[in-house]
């Protein structure tokens, strides 16, 4: 769930900007933070590794693996303009909620995230991205479509470069037209490789699948053709698995699109 408000943080930054609150942005964050305020952070030890975590009273607001709280800090205070104040744990309620997104149990209902300090464009990105499975990937350009934006697909991109909470809103299960993995924020395409490796996905496969041309699975039992990590394509046996180039080699070829994962071509 995402709450769209006026941050504490946005507030907080603004009186700086206007000369009123004179006291060290540090400073500033944990007294605000002592009175249940502003933004906190905290290290959570995870399958992927540590991940630092910042967030506000309406959710998280980053996430990040750093060598350091400082590197940490340091990168919120650039992104947001203001200081977080360090914690010694994440709440239980929270750590339950990130875990349960993680381990993609269905806890991402209990997960809220403060997403107001982005535009509503790069916000609706982010939540259309919170729609693919774990375990599954999808072009930018599916995020884009679905969206209702279908040419949209070079700013989907760059709003999911710039994506200030990988690994819990999963930018790494988006990647390239072409069926290659891609850039990720969250670390670059090995963390990439490595975060939907231990989803599930076989991303040494899907780069093969990509450099063979292969966009779409279908059966020749259904008629029905798919996105490669799709859990209707996964159960395909190899003899009736049916490699197509694009969408419109599928339709041509008299198959129907998956209802679940939808798959589609701007250049069918």
């Amino acid at each position: 769930m995402v709450r769209n408000a006026v941050t504490d943080d946005a507030l907080i930054a603004a009186l700086h900007r206007a000369g009123t609150v004179r006291a060290p942005s540090s400073l500033l964050a944990r007294v605000l933070s002592a009175v249940g305020v502003g933004t906190q952070y905290a290290s959570l030890p995870t399958d992927i590794g540590d991940i630092w975590i910042a967030w506000t009273a309406r959710g998280v607001r980053a996430a990040m693996r750093a060598a350091s709280a400082e590197e940490f800090a340091q990168w919120y205070a650039g992104r947001f303009g203001v200081a977080p104040a360090r914690v010694s744990a994440l709440p239980v309620a929270l750590e339950r909620g990130v875990r349960a997104v993680l381990a993609g149990d269905g806890g991402r209902a209990s997960l809220h995230f403060d997403l107001d300090a982005l535009t509503p464009f790069e916000q609706q990105v982010l939540q259309t991205t919170l729609r693919i499975p774990r375990g599954e990937v999808r072009p930018y350009s599916w995020v884009a479509r679905s969206m209702g934006r279908p040419l949209a697909v070079r700013a989907v991109g760059t709003a999911l470069a710039h994506n200030p909470i990988p690994y819990l809103i999963p930018c790494h299960r988006v990647v390239r037209a072409d069926g290659h993995l891609g850039e990720y924020s969250g670390g670059g395409p090995g963390a990439k490789r490595d975060i939907l490796d231990w989803e599930g996905v076989d991303a040494a496969e899907l780069e093969r699948l990509a450099r063979r041309g292969v966009r779409f699975i279908g059966s020749d039992t259904t008629h029905v053709f798919c996105y490669p990590t799709c859990h209707n394509a996964r159960r395909i046996t190899d003899p009736h698995r049916v490699p197509f180039a694009s969408a419109g080699h599928a339709t041509r070829a008299g198959y129907r699109a998956c209802k679940v994962c939808a798959p589609a071509s701007i250049a069918a």
